[in-house]
């Protein structure tokens, strides 16, 4: 979690095995979300992430860490404003990491991908109001 803050891609991919099971659901109206399988892929991930939105740290936290053995679960809100569109969001999210010999092997994330979807799409409306959560 502390690469990601330090916000460098190459640094986040390092955290992460050559090969990724990686799952976020497809959305081709969010940009940044599609299938990666390699480290080079993870980096790029962050790097569009990066390029396409700002990120609003006040609206983002990790409000739960769950590990067991090789497992791990967080959970909190993202929050930030899609670049090209001038539209925020927040979003819950969950992410289930597997690590095997320090590397990240599984990264599998379930966020709210309607609001976000909405936010990157200029003409949208949220579909409900995730602020409050």
């Amino acid at each position: 979690m502390a690469r990601l803050q330090e916000g460098d891609p190459e640094g986040i991919a390092e955290a992460f095995a050559e090969r990724v099971d990686w799952v976020i659901a497809d959305n081709p109206a969010v940009p940044w979300v599609r299938p990666r399988r390699t480290r080079a892929d993870v980096a790029g991930h962050f790097r569009e992430v990066a390029e396409g939105q700002e990120a609003d740290p006040a609206g983002t936290s990790i409000d739960a860490v769950t590990v067991d053995g090789t497992e791990a679960l967080l959970s909190g809100w993202l929050a930030g404003t899609v670049r090209a569109t001038g539209k925020t969001f927040r979003s819950p999210f969950t992410i289930r990491l597997t690590v095997e010999n320090g590397l990240i092997v599984r990264y599998r994330v379930v966020e709210d991908a309607l609001t976000i979807a909405a936010a990157c799409t200029p003409d949208a409306r949220p579909p409900r109001d995730t602020a409050d959560g």
